[in-house]
């Protein structure tokens, strides 16, 4: 069965964007009269036949669009606080998209150790995991934000937030409470957790106390926990 290779390019130009250009001439070795499947990131693949192959430069002409339906219902938002360690943040991104959720947002807090994160990085391997696991949507990536503003901006559908104070003791599982087709936010705090402020700042926003577990979880495994009860509860 002949190999299918999938390359990003959003914008569906007819040339390849440089890195995907040097990954098919340089590492794959690809010719022209090639058959590549294309991804734009907003929900279509496309046969593609390469033109013409060079080192530096590589096109293509669209032989047949193929828009895909959505494999999943409303609209999964996480919003992570950074670890110390970028690795995790970036395993987190990767098997995240292998899932499947929708938006990333990353979250400066109290306790946070990183306030800066590199999101060329990160996009990268949001590309990399949505061409691997073949999906045809790109999740959103949003920059460092604010805590006390990502909360208290309007968002449809429901919003949850997971922390480890003694409030959340017998609060719901996530799981249970999520609604099928309904868009869902979750906040996941930092290895410090949430502080006992920004808690009550987001209960005042009407976030949802909600549980992951009986189990004590790192940052990066909580925030993939969430994004799998998220996905589970809304595949089609």
């Amino acid at each position: 069965m002949k190999e299918e290779r999938f390359f990003y390019d959003p914008l569906l130009t007819g040339v390849l964007p440089a890195e995907e250009a040097h990954h098919a001439s340089r590492v794959l070795r690809l010719q022209s009269g090639d058959e590549v499947h294309l991804i734009d990131g907003r929900g279509n693949f496309c046969r593609a036949e390469l033109t013409i192959v060079s080192n530096h430069r590589v096109q293509y002409r669209i032989l047949e669009r193929e828009p895909q339906q959505p494999s999943w219902q409303g609209y999964l938002h996480l919003a992570l606080a950074p670890t110390k360690m970028m690795e995790r943040v970036e395993w987190f991104a990767e098997k995240a998209t292998e899932i499947g959720f929708d938006e990333l947002t990353f979250l400066d807090c109290q306790f946070s150790e990183r306030r800066v994160v590199k999101e060329e990085r990160i996009d990268k391997i949001l590309v990399s995991a949505m061409k691997q696991s073949h999906k045809a949507r790109k999740p959103v990536l949003n920059g460092m934000t604010d805590f006390g503003r990502f909360v208290g901006q309007e968002r449809e559908g429901d919003k949850f937030i997971c922390h480890c104070h003694e409030s959340s003791v017998g609060s719901p599982l996530l799981f249970d409470v999520l609604r099928p087709g309904v868009p869902a936010t979750v906040l996941i705090g930092p290895e410090g957790d949430f502080s006992i402020d920004e808690v009550q700042l987001a209960l005042q926003n009407n976030y949802r106390e909600v549980s992951l577990g009986k189990s004590r979880l790192r940052t990066e495994t909580a925030a993939l926990v969430a994004v799998h009860m998220m996905h589970l509860k809304n595949i089609l």
